[in-house]
């Protein structure tokens, strides 16, 4: 582990492409990360992660999926979750906790076979943001909840449940995407809530979480730091350190989404800068990912000894 650097990269396609396997030998990213794109089949999504770990020589090592359910499915050639939103489950806690109980455990169950059967040993949730009127409507249902409160409890059960599957978890997006009015995909959100507001609320969801990893958010807190998104933030990141007392390791969100203004490359230097361990780049584009893995130093000591304690609960 020693000498892999610190990001993590998506894949073009359903293989690995001769230059992707150029790249994981001489880079080393971290990880990589799945999506629909690189999943058709059980046996197909298996034979790409057994041939991704063989060039690591480790059997452990990080494969991340993005399967929150709901619309929100890279396993949707075999897995059909469009009913089982974030909102639904929910909603069934307040309405039934011992239907919750059963029902949660059975849908992180099946997703945890699933993922395991094609070899992703990291799934990115549970999304611990509070669903707001009149935000934008990329959180919307992949939100639990409008309530801090069942959001942290939620939170809380779903961490500790794919951990017993022997599944590691990503908290997203802190500290809190509640409130954003655009979709940081496409443009930057902007939230000017007072820090006193945002630490009772959005970004109470995010403490005392026993996950060993979390993903950023690409906002600007106004109150908090008025030019930078919390993934470009040293404020924003030292008061997550801080204030919200997540100690493990902090990966950004997608550099290549459009709320960042920078180029790839200044993008990944500004991440790390700010105070992220690992930077994510999702959409396979070559030219970029050469961009974040010349620009992504070694893993550092902190960052293999937390891979480790995540290496753990894999057995």
């Amino acid at each position: 582990m020693i000498n892999r650097r610190s990001f993590i990269v998506g894949i073009k396609s359903t293989k690995l492409l001769t230059k992707e396997k150029f790249f994981l030998k001489k880079y080393k990213p971290w990880g990589v990360i799945l999506f629909s794109r690189n999943i058709k089949s059980i046996p197909q999504a298996k034979k790409l992660t057994t041939n991704i770990r063989k060039i690591f020589k480790d059997n452990n090592y990080p494969i991340l999926i993005d399967q929150e359910g709901g619309r929100i499915n890279r396993l949707s050639n075999f897995f059909n979750t469009q009913s089982l939103t974030s909102k639904y489950f929910g909603d069934l806690y307040l309405k039934d906790k011992k239907k919750f109980d059963i029902y949660f455990k059975i849908f992180i169950n099946k997703t945890s076979i699933l993922l395991k059967q094609i070899g992703a040993n990291i799934n990115t949730v549970p999304v611990l943001d509070i669903r707001a009127k009149g935000s934008s409507v990329i959180i919307g249902d992949r939100s639990f909840s409008k309530s801090s409160k069942i959001v942290d409890k939620i939170g809380n059960f779903c961490i500790k449940h794919y951990h017993k599957e022997n599944i590691g978890t990503v908290i997203k997006h802190i500290p809190g995407h509640g409130l954003a009015k655009v979709d940081s995909h496409k443009l930057t959100p902007i939230i000017k809530k007072d820090f006193s507001y945002l630490i009772k609320n959005d970004f109470s969801t995010f403490m005392k979480k026993k996950s060993f990893f979390a993903m950023t958010a690409h906002i600007i807190y106004k109150k908090i730091d008025n030019n930078n998104t919390a993934t470009h933030s040293k404020k924003t990141i030292q008061l997550i350190r801080d204030k919200i007392r997540f100690n493990n390791i902090l990966i950004s969100d997608d550099l290549s989404m459009k709320s960042l203004k920078h180029s790839i490359k200044k993008n990944t230097q500004k991440a790390f800068i700010a105070g992220c361990n690992l930077v994510l780049h999702c959409n396979g584009n070559y030219k970029e990912m050469l961009d974040v893995a010349n620009n992504s130093p070694l893993v550092d000591s902190f960052i293999i000894k937390k891979t480790s304690q995540f290496y753990k609960i894999l057995s």
